[in-house]
């Protein structure tokens, strides 16, 4: 687990070049980063020039952290993430979050892009996430741990907060969006799941899967930060549909919910205390 002198080494660093103090902080999912783009007086920090940090190869990531204000709040957002399948270790995927908490953020909205199990859902749809399946065999807070960040044992009844979860599902009523919820299952990919892979995540009860995501949402339950999970479905998981998944298509149908997403978080932003 990452020591508490590089997340104050970084967490410094970023004090010393803006005078913003954000309290929300967002991770933005493959193509879903023009989210970043709607932030005001931004402060841009490319990831090469934080120490520490990793450098996301996956398409659809920018690289980069922005700081500025959203609907009245100030938020910090993730442009990119870093993902296991690309060889990071848990700590670099997370390090991220644990900088996000340093730096005062209270609320964290992870977002990504996934595949839908649950045949009732569609591609286009927004899922908001009420609980996860951790189906990697592994978890960021493995090795000794670190008393200042957070309790060896953490309590994941509640990861995704049921304040949040209830905010997000009133804003999407006002704005007449339709609001799938359900379990996201944490695959590692790269390789996208076998038809007999997708069928046993329906049986152990997940209505999507993705490659993000569930790391960290643990290491932000360990920083008792409040968390909120959206998913774009983008596809229907494989074996579902006659048809070989590719990451085009996901990034395409990503850039066509991009609005209503959009429309979604800043509205959810907007009304958070």
């Amino acid at each position: 687990m990452h020591q508490s002198q590089e997340i104050n080494e970084v967490r410094d660093l970023i004090r010393s070049q803006t005078n913003y103090r954000p309290t929300v902080g967002l991770i933005l999912g493959s193509g879903l980063g023009t989210l970043a783009d709607e932030i005001e007086n931004p402060y841009r920090i490319p990831y090469s020039d934080i120490p520490h940090f990793a450098k996301s190869e996956a398409a659809g990531h920018a690289n980069e952290l922005v700081i500025g204000e959203l609907q009245g709040k100030t938020i910090v957002a993730m442009k990119g993430r870093f993902h296991y399948y690309e060889g990071f270790s848990l700590d670099e995927v997370t390090f991220p979050v644990r900088v996000m908490k340093a730096l005062g953020v209270e609320s964290l909205i992870l977002t990504n892009a996934c595949g839908a199990v649950n045949t009732a859902f569609h591609p286009g749809d927004l899922m908001l996430i009420t609980d996860h399946l951790n189906l990697v065999g592994t978890n960021p807070l493995i090795g000794p741990n670190n008393d200042e960040l957070g309790t060896r044992f953490p309590d994941l009844s509640q990861v995704y907060h049921p304040g949040l979860r209830q905010l997000a599902l009133q804003v999407a009523e006002e704005q007449n969006l339709t609001l799938q919820q359900g379990v996201y299952a944490w695959w590692s990919g790269p390789a996208y799941e076998t038809p007999a892979e997708i069928r046993m995540i329906r049986t152990l009860g997940a209505d999507a899967v993705g490659m993000s995501t569930v790391p960290e949402a643990i290491v932000a339950a360990h920083g008792r930060m409040k968390v909120l999970g959206i998913s774009c479905l983008t596809n229907m998981a494989c074996g579902i549909l006659d048809q070989p998944l590719n990451h085009e298509e996901v990034l395409e149908v990503a850039g066509k919910v991009r609005t209503t997403f959009v429309q979604l978080v800043k509205g959810v932003l907007e009304k958070m205390e």
